[in-house]
């Protein structure tokens, strides 16, 4: 592709010279890249202008006022994201148009029913990719980068997805955050169905309120031409006048019973013609709503019900999210959950099958929502046993700070430190403590983290991969 066909969109006439990428990372740069110079919340991409044409830039999009010596396409700012998606997409031939693409959205659930979906569509014989919190995989299996965000910027998403048109792939499944939707990272994806989990409180300190987190999630909704929503949520039912398909009480997919067995879930559920009974291997009583939206959308992408409850069973779990790393003498579970809604549901899911006292080691993000993180400790002594309070990527705030915010929710429900909560800021040794105090039946679970390959911290960032910290931890006892 040329620079005059890829900025044809924008107006004015480009040179005849060859791009070889696009990117707002001037890092990523190389001999005819196309750079669009974003502003952010600590850096602004301006500032790397000079760096960017260094490294072989051919043109530059941005706001201000500059001359780099090489094409410049200024655009108003709150043009610049929509611009980076349309050149990105542009750029690798607008390959979602060639995939049946569905978007998840939700505060929690996403990556489980993201997982499933995958996993049901595979198991139908559809050739499908993912990209998402855990990482991606376009066909060649799953790939945890370090660098990862549960929805990358739009050259990285366009990038994915012609991966997965060259390898062959017909389908995508793809999380959609917040954020991502918010920062028009998905603007050029075309999808052929949303599908939404349900909404709590998350994320506040980037959208101001939950109507504006909502309103970031509903993008989605409003850019697919069929969803899945969720009746049990009523900021999904705000969407019901869009063409829809409905899981939960009273939908077209609903569960009528789930019972809960030392190997997982079984299922009784109706979709619209009959009734199913269907087998999950995975704990946790909400994992039945999150298969249930699974099916949902594989049945919106031409799998048959009966198929797909079949295929459930065969399901090999996701990555941090309930995962089971040891059952005797007593139970270690990885889970992702971090918020307190998530956290809740994850205890009271363990509480059921543990049989001694129920742990948890638990933190908070550093610049993420404050407001969170008493309400954590609230959950967190009200429905464990015993809980652990330590570091969760505190970046550049203090642990202590964190931690003691954590420990004043605690103190609010009636919780007493030393009998009820612990501090130890330091994540592995946190883990390293719950470890030595678990009894035969208990279970301890390690919440947070999930499937994360880093841990930062204000100094450093370190490689972290929690289930393995288990292993090394019980192999040294």
């Amino acid at each position: 592709m040329t620079l005059r066909e890829l900025f044809a969109p924008f107006g004015p006439v480009a040179p005849e010279l060859g791009v070889s990428g696009v990117t707002h990372d001037s890092r990523r740069v190389a001999p005819g890249y196309v750079f669009v110079a974003l502003p952010g919340r600590r850096y602004d991409g301006h500032r790397f202008v000079p760096d960017a044409v260094k490294r072989g830039a051919v043109a530059v999009v941005g706001s201000r006022e500059l001359e780099p010596g090489v094409f410049y396409l200024r655009l108003p700012e709150e043009e610049l994201r929509p611009a980076l998606a349309r050149l990105a997409a542009d750029f690798y031939r607008r390959p979602s148009e060639k995939l049946w693409v569905a978007g998840v959205t939700g505060t929690d659930g996403k990556t489980t029913t993201s997982f499933l979906l995958h996993h049901l569509l595979s198991e139908s014989g559809r050739r499908a990719g993912m990209i998402g919190t855990v990482g991606y995989d376009v066909g060649e299996g799953l790939t945890f980068p370090e660098d990862h965000f549960t929805t990358p910027e739009a050259p990285e998403v366009q990038g994915l997805l012609a991966r997965m048109v060259a390898g062959g792939l017909t389908h995508a499944v793809l999380e959609a955050s917040s954020h991502a939707l918010a920062q028009h990272r998905l603007d050029q994806v075309s999808f052929d169905l949303a599908v939404w989990t349900h909404l709590s409180p998350e994320h506040l300190d980037f959208h101001g309120t939950m109507e504006g987190y909502f309103r970031a999630k509903a993008r989605l909704v409003e850019s697919a031409p069929l969803a899945v929503l969720n009746t049990a949520c009523p900021y999904a039912m705000k969407l019901a006048g869009r063409p829809h398909l409905s899981y939960g009480p009273g939908g077209d997919f609903e569960l009528l019973q789930v019972e809960e067995e030392p190997g997982g879930l079984m299922l009784i559920f109706k979709s619209p013609a009959e009734k199913h009974r269907a087998r999950l291997p995975m704990l946790g009583r909400y994992n039945a709503e999150n298969a249930l939206a699974a099916i949902a959308a594989a049945h919106a992408a031409g799998v048959s019900v009966a198929e797909a409850a079949r295929a459930l069973e065969r399901f090999p779990g996701a990555p941090g999210r309930m995962q089971l790393v040891q059952t005797k003498p007593f139970r270690v579970v990885v889970d992702f959950a971090h918020t307190p809604k998530g956290l809740a549901a994850t205890l009271a899911a363990l509480r059921p099958t543990t049989q001694g006292r129920l742990i948890v080691v638990i933190g908070s993000a550093g610049e993420r929502d404050p407001g969170k993180r008493a309400p954590l400790g609230r959950t967190a002594v009200k429905l464990a046993d015993l809980a652990v309070f330590t570091e969760e990527d505190s970046r550049s705030e203090p642990v202590e700070e964190i931690l003691a915010a954590m420990a004043r929710g605690a103190r609010e429900a009636g919780g007493r430190e030393g009998r009820d909560y612990l501090l130890e800021p330091d994540r592995e040794r946190a883990i390293a403590l719950a470890l030595e105090l678990a009894r035969p039946s208990d279970t301890v679970v390690l919440a947070g983290k999930g499937h994360e390959r880093t841990l930062e911290r204000a100094d450093a960032t370190l490689p972290w991969n929690e289930a393995a910290l288990v292993h090394k931890l019980l192999a040294q006892r």
